[in-house]
């Protein structure tokens, strides 16, 4: 897999809407709504000013994204890692958060949320990344977990 990366900007909103929606379309019928989903080209261009994201491409089509905020030295908030359905489990969603990481080597504290019910993450974050699961809340939809990385 030959994956590029480049920051999005606002022009990009449609391109990431298009792998917001198919990335998330399964959580929004699950839970009949969800918050990456069905975005506006307004609210996703203010998503990118709000939460800087990279698009990883595999062959110039856009296959995924991480949105990141930074939340003091060295602790960022992971908002949404996304890669387009039919291009998940081939490590895309791996290269990417393997990017932000190198590409951030101030990190010291990473934190993230992914619903409860939704084990293929909570594998992921746990197993792949070593993620610790430091507690839950209700975010009105759907209960999730909350997760910190410490280096």
């Amino acid at each position: 897999m030959d994956l590029t990366y480049r920051n999005a900007d606002v022009s990009d909103a449609e391109v990431l809407i298009d792998i917001y929606n198919s990335a998330f379309y399964d959580d929004y019928l699950r839970y009949g709504q969800c918050q990456g989903y069905g975005r506006s080209k307004e609210n996703m261009e203010q998503s990118v000013i709000d939460y800087p994201k990279v698009i990883a491409y595999e062959e110039d089509k856009a296959v995924g994204v991480i949105s990141t905020k930074a939340e003091g030295p060295g602790k960022y908030y992971i908002g949404c890692l996304a890669v387009k359905k039919e291009c998940q489990g081939r490590g895309i969603g791996t290269s990417l958060m393997r990017y932000f990481m190198d590409g951030h080597p101030d990190w010291n504290e990473l934190t993230l949320v992914t619903p409860k019910d939704n084990e293929a993450n909570i594998r992921f974050y746990t197993g792949r990344f070593g993620f610790d699961i430091v507690g839950e809340e209700d975010d009105g939809v759907v209960t999730v977990l909350l997760f910190r990385l410490n280096r």
